[in-house]
């Protein structure tokens, strides 16, 4: 049954009208963006050349109803700074795929931090209570005006720090997942629960951090950054549940690490895999991360090659 639609109010009509005001001028849209050199839209054509993977101008033309003229110079124009490179289209000669060079990625990550840090300052007066209230409210408005179904853009995500009980979570998805997909005994579930302890135990707040990802209300990742050095930052506990995968949490979650990390001052993060892990040995070999060390090993149940990969930030 379809619903009967309504004529707004003028009051109502007005209401929408005070609110866009209030909002614009609470988060600043109107003033100089993060206090940089670009635009909103410019920094909104950054943020999806950081988080896609490898679109093509068309695309993101479209999704964020850009007029073509005016994203190819915007394109043009960071491709002339060295921050996007063209590589051809193998399914369309017509089109070429846009790559954000490292050099882009070290422009961006400073202005996607400090919006987390103004988004996280707007939050910080209210109470844990009245933050998931506003941002439920949030999540309402967004799905009350866009009713389309469900897709990977239109989903909330939320990343957050942890909470009492989500390292417990941590550890039991680490031993869960890698039995069911991979086979690995119980010995990885140790080895992981000694690092989420330590983790806990020794936390250094001042250069440490953790991340919890929620999509539609309900944890589904995590990924933690640990103090190795006064230089070298240490990348933990990267995990997504299936319902998570295919959305890019993963390499969102790897993003965080790193800009906390270059935002701390370290001058390199390292981390330890498996040869195995075939989709988070991509994002780190996207991201400029390089294998430094490979040896097999007899490990968890398992014959495995454990990975070294650094990055220098």
């Amino acid at each position: 049954m379809s619903l009967m639609k309504v004529s707004p109010t003028p009051a109502q009509a007005e209401a929408i009208r005070d609110f866009n005001r209030f909002y614009t001028q609470r988060i600043g849209v109107l003033d100089p963006y993060l206090g940089s050199e670009f635009s909103l839209t410019e920094v909104r054509v950054l943020y999806e050349l950081a988080h896609r993977d490898q679109p093509t101008a068309s695309e993101l033309g479209r999704d964020l109803a850009l007029d073509a003229g005016y994203l190819s110079r915007i394109l043009r124009r960071f491709e002339s700074r060295g921050w996007l490179a063209r590589a051809p289209s193998p399914a369309d000669a017509r089109q070429s795929l846009l790559q954000f060079t490292d050099a882009g990625r070290r422009t961006f990550e400073p202005l996607q931090q400090k919006s987390r840090d103004e988004a996280a300052a707007l939050l910080a007066p209210l109470s844990g209570r009245q933050q998931r209230e506003l941002v439920e409210a949030m999540a309402t408005m967004q799905r009350l005006l866009d009713p389309a179904p469900p897709t990977a853009a239109t989903r909330t995500v939320i990343l957050r720090e942890p909470q009492p009980g989500d390292i417990g979570w941590v550890v039991q998805q680490h031993g869960e997942i890698y039995a069911r997909e991979y086979g690995w005994n119980s010995e990885f579930e140790a080895l992981v629960a000694d690092i989420a302890g330590k983790f806990l135990k020794n936390f250094q707040p001042e250069w440490e951090k953790g991340w919890i990802a929620e999509l539609d209300g309900e944890r589904v990742g995590a990924v933690f950054v640990v103090r190795d050095s006064a230089t070298v930052a240490r990348l933990r506990m990267l995990i997504l549940t299936p319902a998570a995968r295919g959305l890019g949490l993963g390499a969102r979650l790897t993003d965080e690490c790193l800009a906390f990390a270059r935002g701390k001052g370290y001058r390199k993060m390292v981390l330890w895999t498996n040869s195995c892990l075939v989709a988070a040995r991509g994002i780190y070999a996207k991201r400029g991360f390089r294998l430094t060390k490979s040896e097999p090993y007899q490990g968890y149940g398992q014959q495995l090659v454990s990975e070294t990969w650094e990055l220098k930030l």
